[in-house]
């Protein structure tokens, strides 16, 4: 069996990464800790975030949706019973309106933030080279958002299986976030667990 290694990442500082640290340290686990320096932040930050401020904060509302719906999940109910009332609660109620909520977001677009219509992107590529501009990151790539939908509606088609069939627009999301190389890659060999 290998040993498996971890790399903590994370600024330059005790800050929220402290706790993971001294877990690691803890348990006797080693660890990377690599640390990011503030002015090198920009430009690993702009990777999956978008390319403006406002494509930040378009990410950082749809992760909070998620998460909050996510955090309605009863993880720590111990009562069967309650817990399957609860979790139909949840998907009869509420899932319903995050979904639209979040297709009608999407749009036509291939991901969640930026201009990402794919007609639409074509036809101010040919454009913007026609007059040697260039195409933002924004028009090209899917963010943290993409990701992290991904992540949450994984975890949601265990509890409830088929639950967004009817949003064939976010079942298409879901699958190119599937198909970025490197995410298929992780899925392919990471541990299998129900959650």
């Amino acid at each position: 069996m290998t040993m498996q290694s971890y790399k903590l990442t994370y600024f330059n500082m005790r800050g929220r990464a402290e706790l993971p640290r001294y877990i690691f340290a803890y348990a006797g686990i080693a660890f990377e800790d690599r640390r990011v320096e503030w002015n090198d932040w920009p430009s690993i930050k702009k990777r999956l975030v978008g390319n403006s401020k406002l494509a930040e904060a378009q990410a950082d509302a749809l992760v909070d949706t998620l998460n909050d719906f996510t955090l309605l999940i009863p993880w720590r109910e111990d009562n069967p019973q309650i817990k399957t009332q609860k979790i139909d609660m949840l998907f009869q109620s509420h899932a319903p309106k995050l979904l639209d909520h979040l297709q009608c977001h999407l749009g036509d677009r291939e991901w969640l933030v930026g201009d990402s219509n794919k007609e639409k992107h074509r036809q101010s590529d040919s454009r913007d080279r026609l007059h040697n501009r260039e195409v933002t990151e924004a028009q090209l790539v899917e963010t943290w958002a993409d990701l992290y939908c991904h992540v949450c509606f994984t975890t949601f088609s265990v509890l409830r299986p088929g639950f967004a069939d009817d949003h064939p627009a976010l079942c298409g999301l879901i699958d190119r976030v599937e198909a970025i190389p490197n995410v298929a890659k992780w899925i392919q060999s990471r541990p299998t667990t129900e959650f």
